[in-house]
């Protein structure tokens, strides 16, 4: 039976449109003039709405939203050729890396059922996402590169609602995981705008005084994890608002909790297990063990979604490296919640993670003057993918290695050092 997926009635109205009015004054900081492109589940109407009006508010020039639906999507794995799996929409993505070379702002909203594509051929979703990356990656450079403004923000879809909250009936369930991206978001308080500006402040404390260690790499040791991370030769953290190269000062990411940066791509050593599961594509990825060598991945294992794992390994010779690493104290909000939300958006904000794939260039010193030839030289990653998995808990320790192999304590037992 086909799941009733409007829920605007049981949401709050009011915190709805103050994270709609919030992703478009903090998230994107969307000025006059401005065209913005968002993508969206179908069941995100309503809030695609209330973009919209604040949007034009602001000034923007044109709103253009694109929508995704599950049903359509499952459609496909039901009903389409086996060559369908091999193809994408090139044509809309070269569209968008156009609209993104105009300045037109990016936001998307995330709401899709995380295990949508669970029971679905491995073969078939793996194919599909490999060959969605590719058309993406026109459009993708512009975003990793940070060249405009963007901004990820959250939906309570139903089937998602009832992963998270499995005990609850359908309603119950969405209004709690609705009040749970409305307190992460920080659109519970009644001026969520001023509590951003605060936040992101105590964020660039906390990249100030890694910027000025210098750090040469990152040593994470807890329950089978030792892992050395190199980082990127003239890297640079980054944690909250940060200003685009078209001048635009936006939080990308909302909920954020975490501080970031550029592993060195071939100085990691070591291994590392997962704390939490990864939900990919519908597909969940659970107890991920693995040894890097050369900054390489040689061994990879999961208790669940082993088979996605590898072949996501396997899209390109970068998604076996490392392109971010991000710290995150076990006491953030979103992990005091206790809640596993089974995406990515929310998880990566309860746990320190790393991310496989592709680096951002805006986390390199003077990364806006840099060519691609440059930040492959100094150890930036290039991959088709982008995939965070946490790392961290409240038994993960964390030093910091300066020249002379100097050690300073970052993180004991997953908090920050004061």
């Amino acid at each position: 039976m086909q799941q009733n997926n409007d829920n605007s009635s049981i949401i709050d109205p009011i915190k709805l449109n103050r994270l709609a009015e919030t992703a478009i004054k903090v998230g994107l900081q969307l000025q006059p003039g401005q065209d913005l492109l968002i993508t969206a589940p179908t069941a995100a109407l309503p809030l695609v709405r209330r973009i919209a009006e604040h949007a034009y508010k602001a000034g923007a020039g044109l709103v253009m939203p694109f929508f995704t639906d599950e049903q359509l999507t499952l459609a496909r794995y039901q009903f389409a050729s086996d060559s369908s799996f091999d193809k994408a929409a090139n044509w809309l993505y070269d569209g968008m890396a156009k609209a993104f070379s105009a300045n037109t702002a990016r936001l998307a909203i995330v709401g899709d059922d995380p295990m949508l594509l669970s029971s679905q051929d491995p073969a078939k979703v793996s194919r599909a996402n490999k060959a969605n990356s590719i058309a993406y990656q026109p459009a993708l450079e512009k975003i990793a590169g940070f060249d405009i403004n963007w901004n990820i923000i959250a939906w309570p879809g139903t089937a998602w609602a009832q992963q998270v909250f499995p005990n609850e009936t359908q309603d119950n369930a969405v209004r709690k995981l609705a009040d749970a991206i409305f307190a992460a978001s920080r659109v519970d308080l009644e001026d969520p705008i001023a509590a951003w500006s605060q936040h992101n402040a105590k964020l660039h404390a906390k990249t100030a005084w890694l910027n000025e260690n210098r750090f040469s790499a990152l040593h994470f040791t807890g329950p089978g994890t030792d892992l050395t991370v190199g980082l990127a030769d003239g890297h640079e953290w980054h944690g909250g608002a940060s200003t685009a190269k078209n001048g635009i000062t936006c939080n990308p990411n909302i909920p954020t909790e975490e501080v970031f940066t550029t592993p060195h791509a071939h100085r990691v050593e070591g291994y590392v297990s997962s704390t939490k599961p990864l939900s990919y594509n519908g597909t969940l990825i659970d107890n991920i063990s693995v040894r890097f060598e050369a900054g390489r991945i040689v061994e990879a294992k999961a208790s669940r979604g082993e088979d996605v794992l590898k072949k996501v390994l396997e899209t390109d010779e970068g998604a076996a490296r490392l392109g971010e690493v991000a710290l995150v104290p076990h006491s953030s909000p979103i992990s005091k919640s206790g809640l596993l939300f089974f995406n990515t958006l929310f998880d990566e904000n309860a746990a320190c993670h790393i991310a496989l794939g592709q680096c951002y260039a805006k986390c390199f010193l003077d990364g806006a003057t840099l060519s691609p030839e440059q930040i492959a030289a100094q150890g930036g990653n290039k991959s088709l993918i982008h995939i965070d998995w946490m790392i961290g808990s409240n038994e993960v320790n964390i030093d910091g290695i300066q020249a002379h192999n100097t050690r300073v304590p970052v993180f004991r037992k997953g908090e920050w050092v004061e």
